[in-house]
């Protein structure tokens, strides 16, 4: 059984979190520091965790304290608006969505799921990027709600995760059309050719790197980035090949800024949507991962 939360103590933690230190918010509070300092060891005590450490005469939340203090924000914030609704004095707020994203997932994809959530309920939208182990943490500590990727986790870090298929599809080297030549004696014709690539966080690095091993073919790695959309632009621009599924180069294609060179047989990307266990699901977060796919 889950130990009771008392909701003074967790007052008093987030007060201390914001104003920085015990004596600061002994202040505000109009209580005593050793009081005060007394119910914060309580309350870690109770929670079975450390949510503060001192360094150089400082409090500094742990991860522990800043999924706490997380958490406190929004049952205040909610306490706040029960009471206002109860009275009448404003409507609920719409529900939230914090959706990730690694930068190599195509913007399209991240179009298609916002879409899918408004069409599912009015929500407030919140979208973020960066490094896989950045994104699965903050989706480890709940706060963010979906996560779109093309790596699984594994081991340690997949426990408590749900992954989701979305897209599985084959992938073929475009450039532009001033590389249309190289489709005669394909793959052959790209060995020394300037290769725009992504980089060893992707998978598909990894499926490029074996799959121009086996065919013998020299890859002239010029420039790399995880970020699709600064690699279209720089193939665009003639600087180089790109491998890359067919549904991220749609556009450039239609324009006739790029030309498929020729597909790598054997080698695929797929996406998958990734969501954590949780006690209370996010609805709309749960609605889409149901049933999103491309």
């Amino acid at each position: 059984m889950n130990p009771w939360i008392n909701y003074h103590h967790l007052f008093y933690f987030k007060t201390i979190a914001e104003e920085g230190s015990v004596s600061k918010a002994a202040e505000k509070l109009r209580l005593g520091q050793p009081t005060l300092s007394a119910q914060l060891k309580q309350f870690e005590e109770n929670l079975g965790v450390r949510l503060f450490e001192r360094q150089h005469k400082k409090l500094l939340l742990t991860e522990h304290g800043k999924v706490a203090l997380d958490y406190s924000k929004s049952i205040f914030r909610m306490g706040s608006e029960m009471f206002e609704v109860l009275h009448d004095r404003v409507k609920p707020n719409r529900p939230s969505l914090h959706i990730g994203s690694l930068d190599s997932v195509p913007k399209q994809v991240v179009l298609q799921l916002v879409k899918l959530a408004f069409r599912s309920t009015p929500c407030q939208i919140t979208l973020s990027e960066g490094k896989p182990d950045e994104l699965l943490r903050e989706l480890v500590a709940h706060r963010m709600d979906l996560l779109v990727t093309n790596i699984l986790p594994s081991g340690a870090d997949a426990k408590g995760i749900f992954p989701k298929s979305i897209s599985k599809k084959n992938i073929a080297f475009y450039g532009a059309p001033k590389f249309k030549k190289l489709r005669n004696d394909f793959p052959q014709s790209i060995s020394g050719q300037p290769v725009i690539a992504p980089t060893y966080d992707s998978k598909l690095r990894q499926d490029l790197d074996h799959w121009a091993k086996t065919k013998n073919i020299e890859l002239n790695i010029t420039v790399e980035s995880q970020d699709i959309a600064i690699k279209k632009l720089l193939a665009i621009n003639e600087m180089g090949l790109i491998a890359a599924a067919p549904h991220t180069v749609t556009g450039p294609i239609l324009r006739g800024e790029l030309v498929e060179i020729g597909k790598l047989q054997g080698v695929q990307e797929e996406l998958y949507i990734l969501s954590a266990n949780r006690k209370i699901q996010n609805p709309v977060a749960a609605a889409i991962a149901q049933s999103f796919s491309l």
